[in-house]
């Protein structure tokens, strides 16, 4: 795994070992990148469930101003300080080796994201847990884009009733990536 673009470009990324992460693969990476290139320069983003962080320091390579990293693993915690030290991208970023609701309520009414992304474990209801959660959080305005991923038949049918909106949905061959964003009031 690599740094698909930016300061950090090329650069090799390490991983978790074992089955407890799924790194993005780079052609996907790519691909997300792509899609959200015009909301990374800039911004303020927080990658939950970080596993190795390749997302958020993509995100800081790109531009990004800031990323928060969020996982509660010891070999990710390490995996995602040493990738952020190699790419000397440290400096920009603060990794939390907590629990993501526990993060995400530390964080409160102290942080704002402009983008928010996450990969949790699949088929656990995560994502939905914490959309769930930025309902009503300072952490999120009606601009911030909110990505998750996850097994391409997972049903989103509840994001109209939690308040968000369908931005996008970008299906790959086991997967896929779900944008959204807080309705506006």
């Amino acid at each position: 795994m690599r740094v698909i673009a930016g300061s950090a470009r090329s650069l090799k990324l390490v991983t978790p070992e074992g089955m407890d992460t799924r790194p993005t693969t780079d052609r996907i990476k790519e691909t997300l990148f792509n899609i959200i290139q015009t909301e990374v320069p800039g911004a303020r983003f927080l990658d939950l469930f970080s596993g190795s962080g390749g997302i958020g320091i993509e995100a800081l390579s790109r531009g990004a101003e800031y990323a928060v990293f969020v996982d509660n693993g010891k070999e990710a915690y390490d995996c995602i300080t040493r990738n952020l030290e190699h790419t000397r991208l440290s400096e920009r970023a603060k990794v939390c080796r907590q629990d993501v609701f526990t993060a995400l309520a530390s964080l409160e009414y102290k942080e704002r994201f402009d983008v928010i992304f996450m990969d949790p474990p699949y088929g656990q209801e995560l994502e939905r847990r914490v959309l769930e959660y930025l309902t009503m959080s300072s952490l999120i305005d009606e601009d911030s884009l909110l990505i998750f991923e996850a097994k391409i038949d997972t049903d989103i049918d509840y994001l109209e009733q939690l308040g968000y909106d369908l931005i996008k949905e970008k299906r790959y061959k086991t997967n896929k990536h779900v944008f959204v964003k807080r309705r506006k009031k």
